[in-house]
């Protein structure tokens, strides 16, 4: 008896700590949204479109580690000819809008250009996802929950401040959105309504995308006095231990170094910060990068993303 009444114990506390089914799960989630003072047409629109996407969970799960590619190979992939053409005719085509970008939020419109170009294809690529569902999915994951659900959270309140509705909030599987693929608190922080529409639509509308996306960068402290960094040579035997982002010196520091231009010139005579950077290790390509790269970085934490943007956005200005 004493052995049964163990088994029957232990099968109690299996079952009141059972993990609830996605519907148990988004019943408590939609609890939790009542007390967030969202108003009740949000709430019963935005649940009524919330489903289960397997698709997601299996995204998120088959995240491999990077495979050991060197920059000298992922750039081309990642900013291809094509995508260099593209972003030099869109330039030109944008560019009055772009200059007026730039000039509001001090962010010069190769930058602006660069990002849409890397994160979306400039916004022809921006993803079919339901945001609702697959936040609500991840946070129900558990991997991640405390982050999602704060996603999921800030997405409702995008909804109820009638910026698009339940059904339009597509974006990748883990939960960003539009054409600069911004998470729901990024979209909250920094999005602009820069036509004055009384929407901040980051899907469909152009002018909002970049001017939101000039908007995160400027709130990262960039400064359009300068550009992001440039390729520089080590000398011989140099201690690739003095190098890394959190690593600051003056130009005329890193001159005295040993440092040189990637065409083997002094660095420029300017009184500038900047850290010296190895992605792939002393042998790859070496960099030396002011506070813009760590405001792209603020964007996306990849010396790989970084690279790229910093990459078109140079081919912008410098044609061959």
């Amino acid at each position: 008896m004493k052995l049964a009444g163990l088994v029957l114990l232990a099968l109690s506390s299996t079952s009141v700590y059972a993990k609830p089914t996605f519907d148990e799960y988004l019943s408590t989630l939609r609890t939790e949204s009542e007390l967030l003072g969202l108003s009740e047409q949000t709430i019963n629109d935005a649940f009524g479109t919330i489903n289960y996407r397997k698709k997601t969970i299996v995204h998120d799960k088959a995240q491999p580690e990077r495979q050991k590619i060197t920059l000298d190979a992922y750039i081309p992939r990642a900013v291809p000819e094509w995508k260099i053409a593209k972003a030099r005719k869109l330039f030109q085509e944008n560019k009055e809008l772009l200059d007026r970008i730039g000039k509001d939020f001090g962010v010069q419109p190769r930058f602006i250009v660069a990002l849409w170009g890397v994160e979306t294809n400039f916004g022809s690529y921006t993803g079919n996802f339901s945001t609702l569902s697959a936040l609500a999915t991840l946070a129900y994951d558990g991997r991640r929950e405390t982050f999602f659900k704060k996603e999921f959270f800030a997405a409702l309140k995008i909804i109820d401040e009638g910026h698009i509705t339940p059904a339009d909030m597509k974006g990748s599987w883990a939960g960003a959105m539009g054409q600069v693929q911004f998470m729901p608190s990024s979209f909250n922080a920094y999005a602009v309504d820069y036509n004055k529409d009384g929407k901040k639509d980051i899907w469909n509308n152009t002018a909002d995308a970049l001017a939101s996306a000039a908007n995160y960068l400027k709130q990262a402290k960039w400064d359009d006095t300068y550009t992001w960094g440039r390729q520089v040579l080590l000398p011989n035997n140099y201690d690739a231990q003095v190098s890394g982002l959190k690593l600051t010196k003056k130009l005329n520091e890193w001159q005295s170094l040993g440092i040189r231009t990637y065409e083997g010139n002094n660095l420029p005579k300017v009184d500038l910060d900047a850290s010296l950077i190895m992605p792939d290790g002393e042998n790859g390509r070496i960099y030396l990068v002011y506070n813009n790269y760590k405001s792209i970085m603020r964007w996306n934490r990849s010396d790989y993303f970084a690279t790229s943007v910093a990459h078109l956005s140079d081919a912008i200005k410098f044609k061959d």
